[in-house]
């Protein structure tokens, strides 16, 4: 297989990385992945001449037979998913029918005789697909409609465009509700393409299937019925992710025929810091600080390479890093690393993906607006800092090396938490695995109430309509009219409120409206955090972290969704203590293992932050405890929780110890209930007690995030005796003495990591699981109501 001429193989760039030798004990584990050839076809005689000679010009003379299969089945009008891996041309597949289907309809004077709506997650995808777009040169008219585009760009798309490229929050808020504008378009509408179909889960997959169900009806009123083409990463079962997202039987390709080089993957954990944190824990190595080093030694071999790097801030600290430490090696290397994220300019991020492929920059340090589709090609190796919360993801992200069919090396970099530990002391667990079925509940009535208010200003509801929107619509329009948002008429439901209908509708599930920082003063607004997280981020006193600067808030105004901060650097850091409450409010389902009991129901979650801490820096030294007088805030969703009784658990562990091996317990199994379902551990949360309330015993509670649930619990329920054992692993594996952030600890903890107790962790999971399944036989079924 080829590499870029100059560049090491991969064996040879893993050596470099190891060759130091304080990395000795960090290289946990090597997989090779072998080449696959291409298998190729022929072009359908239905082509457009103007795509073939295009296609031909540009080194693709015929497609590949996955390609040729998809773009039969859509021309015919099969509703298509293709779920193929990185760099698979799966683009060729949508775009060959889409293209010729706008080609053959045009009238006379090239008038606009069928139409293609285009859309993805981001507006940075979706304008690189108009660059590629633009380059066939095929004559399609193409162009975007997104919150970059100007109100004459707007018009000009409405009336001529015959290739929209758009994204899920622009048709929900722009195109749906003036759908009336666009009629002509919506009446020549032939194909809707979804592309990263895998990125809609959770709440924002189930709003964007009530998107798509209003999408279907508004195309109805005009007159069309057009074929949607879904394109992902490669994903488990994706007819049944793309059935959930659009209400329609779709035929899945998924057998991926194009070339692929041999792929190197390495999994490396951090070395133990030295450093003591929380309650004296060992802590390793940041992943981040790990990676800005392999970056470096990559970037000093010739290795071309890309750092995916979870948020913002660490991308740009990553690439920094590298950077300064190039310049103690060669002044002149390091200009040749940057940094790529959400936030800069178009004509930015056009100008850093170009010199990423031309080699102008060797090493870039990216967020995963790289990982979404844009085509980056030629480069020799990846790391991925901390896992991307699914194996999808990180596939996805692997696959950006090696493209051209070249060898590349993969690098995974675990985090101090109990998931990465696990894979990395699991490597079946990563690379020989199934990918993950995306979860989400297009039924969440949370989510399906806004959107029936959405549908019904778009056009009045008919009692013919509602079926399209699940078998909970009828029940939620009859809630919706006696809540006097909807009013009934003979000819159906219509929207009653003075309101946009649309804005009913928390597309991204932050949990309300974001709260503006403002800094003190001049009232410059400096940005924005999530209404769910501002009382423990930006609560009066707290020190807060923006754009690598320090500030301190002075106060936060609930109501008005404001917190003003000032820039200072007081010589501590804070985190704030919550306490959390949860009560039982139906079981849906049960399951009995010996004397346990595994629950799965609606629970009413209680939040309230009520003092925060004062700990130096550095050092950690605890400086004191400031009370705060915060509403309680409360969440209603879904949990899945198990129960021990009191008989079982007295000759295993004393009294005193429940609540630290409970604890301990509910937090290792956050950490790593993203291994089984489609989330991050920031979207669950957790509470455990030696005796609830509402069942008389110990109990360990893992619920949604987000109003109704997710869909997360359902899935921990169904994995249930694979999770927990996944969980135990961990933190038997973990090589601390007590506990610390690789196993029982969490970053969230809103009692400060106080009391845990690892052993007892093990001893109580080992009562649970006594009589667990050795399969879970809902495994396989996603969420309940999916």
């Amino acid at each position: 297989m080829s590499r870029r001429p100059g560049s090491p193989a991969p064996a040879v760039a893993l050596d470099r990385l190891t060759a130091r030798a304080d990395r000795a004990e960090s290289l946990r584990h090597v997989e090779v992945v072998p080449a696959r050839e291409a298998r190729s076809t022929d072009w359908p005689d239905w082509l457009a001449e103007p795509l073939r000679s295009a296609w031909a010009e540009r080194g693709i003379p015929r497609p590949w037979e996955h390609q040729r299969r998809v773009a039969d089945l859509a021309y015919d009008g099969t509703h298509v998913v293709v779920a193929t891996g990185t760099a698979s041309g799966k683009s060729v597949g949508y775009l060959a029918p889409a293209l010729t289907r706008v080609l053959q309809a045009r009238g006379p004077r090239g008038q606009r005789g069928a139409a293609v709506l285009y859309l993805s997650p981001t507006k940075a995808l979706a304008r690189d697909q108009l660059s590629a777009l633009d380059a066939l040169g095929t004559g399609v008219r193409a162009s975007t409609h997104d919150g970059d585009s100007t109100p004459d760009e707007r018009a000009w798309t409405r009336d001529h465009a015959e290739y929209v490229l758009t994204n899920p929050d622009m048709l929900h808020r722009s195109l749906l509700p003036g759908h009336e504008r666009w009629s002509r378009f919506w009446s020549s509408l032939e194909m809707v393409v979804v592309d990263e179909c895998h990125h809609y889960r959770g709440v924002f997959g189930a709003h964007v299937a009530q998107i798509l169900r209003r999408l279907r009806r508004v195309c109805a009123a005009y007159g069309s019925s057009p074929t949607f083409v879904l394109a992902s990463a490669t994903v488990a079962e994706p007819e049944t992710t793309a059935r959930r997202l659009t209400g329609l039987e779709v035929v899945p390709v998924s057998d991926d025929a194009s070339p692929r080089g041999e792929t190197t993957i390495a999994l490396w954990q951090p070395p133990f810091s030295g450093l003591a944190g929380e309650n004296g824990a060992p802590v390793r190595r940041s992943s981040g600080a790990e990676t800005a080093d392999l970056l470096t030694d990559l970037v000093v071999s010739g290795v071309r390479t890309l750092a995916f790097v979870r948020s913002r801030q660490g991308a740009e600290t990553v690439a920094l890093t590298a950077r300064r430490h190039l310049g103690e090696v060669d002044p002149s290397l390091s200009g040749r690393v940057a940094a790529y994220r959400g936030g800069y300019l178009p004509e930015e991020r056009r100008e850093l993906e170009t010199a990423l492929r031309s080699g102008a920059l060797v090493g870039m340090a990216a967020t995963n607006a790289l990982e979404l589709g844009i085509d980056v090609s030629g480069l020799d190796a990846v790391v991925v800092a901390g896992f991307p919360g699914t194996r999808a993801a990180l596939w996805q992200q692997f696959g950006r090396a090696g493209r051209e069919a070249g060898d590349a090396l993969a690098v995974f970099v675990a985090r101090d938490d109990p998931l990465d530990t696990y894979l990395v002391d699991h490597p079946a667990a990563l690379i020989g695995a199934p990918v993950e079925a995306t979860v989400f509940d297009p039924e969440n009535p949370y989510v399906l109430g806004p959107h029936l208010c959405a549908a019904a200003a778009e056009i009045p509801l008919t009692e013919e309509a509602l079926p399209l929107f699940g078998e909970r619509a009828r029940e939620a329009v009859d809630a919706l009219t006696a809540g006097g948002l909807l009013r009934r008429r003979p000819r159906g439901w219509f929207w009653t409120d003075r309101r946009r209908a649309g804005d009913l509708a928390d597309i991204r599930g932050t949990g309300g409206p974001p709260v503006q920082l403002v800094e003190a003063g001049t009232g410059r607004v400096l940005g924005s955090v999530d209404a769910g997280s501002a009382h423990g981020t930006v609560h009066e006193g707290a020190v807060y972290l923006h754009q690598g600067e320090t500030w301190v808030s002075e106060a936060l105004d609930v109501d008005e969704h404001v917190a003003v901060l000032r820039r200072e650097q007081p010589g501590w850091t804070t985190s704030a203590r919550e306490l959390v409450d949860i009560a039982i409010l139906d079981e849906q389902q049960h399951t009995t293992w010996g004397d346990a009991r595994l629950s799965l129901g609606g629970v009413r979650v209680a939040h309230q932050v009520v003092s925060y801490l004062r700990r130096s820096t550095p050092g950690g030294d605890l400086l004191g405890e400031e009370p705060l007088d915060l509403p309680e805030r409360t969440l209603d969703t879904t949990a899945v929780w198990w129960t021990v009784p009191a008989e079982r658990l007295t000759p295993v562990l004393d009294r005193a110890d429940l609540p630290g091996a409970a604890h301990a317990a509910e937090h290792a199994s956050i950490g790593l209930l993203p291994l089984f379902a489609t989330c991050d551990r920031w979207d669950i949360g957790g509470v455990s007690t030696a005796i609830h309330p509402d069942t008389g015993m110990l109990t360990v509670f893992v619920y949604d995030g987000h109003p109704g649930g997710a869909g997360f619990a359902e899935r921990g329920y169904a994995v249930a005796a694979a999770w927990l054992r996944a969980t135990q692993e961990t933190i038997l594996s973990c090589r601390c003495a007590e506990g610390c952030p690789s196993c029982v600890q969490s970053p969230k903890c809103g009692n400060q990591n106080n009391p845990l107790d690892k052993a007892g962790a093990v001893r109580l999971l080992d009562l649970l699981l006594e009589h667990a399944p050795d399969h879970d036989p809902s495994s396989e079924a996603g969420p309940a109501r999916a």
